[in-house]
């Protein structure tokens, strides 16, 4: 049965020319504000395109403190990787959210869990950013759309998401704390580096993996 256009199986809505990544922590002013501006500041470095060629990033929290800056540490540390930490917001996680959200990558295993819970058939595109990463490394990158032969960015992240749910069953972590980053809420300036540096090595692979472009150095 064909879904109804601009929609997706079991509710899962997009518009066929945009493909919409949304991290999910807690409070939305630490880990998920992070990773959301890093992803978005990797995809310029790799793409020279600030609209991430049609992936578009997002971040909520799943308490999320609603129309909050993001915590001031999170700024600098975004600041040490030259990335864009201005005009940031928090936002509380809703169904929204969910229902247009192509792949969700979360900070913890009960983030996860969470996201899952509301529904939306979003069993198969949420995973924790650690785990997600793992997967990814897994996957042959020649069985991915390739952009260089006429396939686009969108075609191979959706390619690229069904993949690591196939995976996921198959391809078990360590230990559970090797899916998870903690919480820098209320730590200090170092410990919020080091899980900056957490979350960096995780997306990168991602973001190599989402676009088939490796980063610069």
């Amino acid at each position: 049965m064909t879904a109804p256009e601009g929609r997706g199986i079991a509710g899962h809505e997009h518009d066929g020319t945009t493909f919409r990544i949304l991290h999910v922590s807690t409070g939305n002013v630490c880990r998920s504000p992070i990773t959301e501006r890093l992803t978005r500041h990797a995809l310029v470095d790799r793409l020279g395109d600030p609209m991430g060629g049609g992936l578009i990033v997002e971040s909520a929290g799943t308490w999320g403190h609603e129309g909050a800056p993001m915590e001031s540490n999170a700024e600098q540390v975004l600041a040490d990787f030259g990335a864009d930490f201005s005009g940031f917001t928090g936002r509380e996680l809703l169904d929204e959210h969910v229902i247009r959200a192509d792949l969700v990558l979360t900070a913890t295993r009960d983030h996860r869990a969470q996201v899952i819970s509301m529904g939306h058939s979003a069993g198969l595109r949420t995973f924790t950013l650690k785990e997600f990463t793992r997967l990814v490394r897994a996957i042959d990158p020649a069985t991915l759309p390739d952009p260089r032969d006429g396939h686009d960015t969108v075609d191979r992240a959706r390619a690229l998401v069904r993949a690591a749910a196939a995976l996921r069953g198959w391809l078990l972590a360590p230990s559970a704390e090797a899916d998870e980053v903690n919480d820098p809420y209320g730590a200090p300036i170092t410990f919020f580096r080091s899980i900056g540096e957490e979350i960096q090595q995780a997306l990168d692979p991602v973001v190599t993996a989402l676009t088939g472009v490796g980063a610069k150095r």
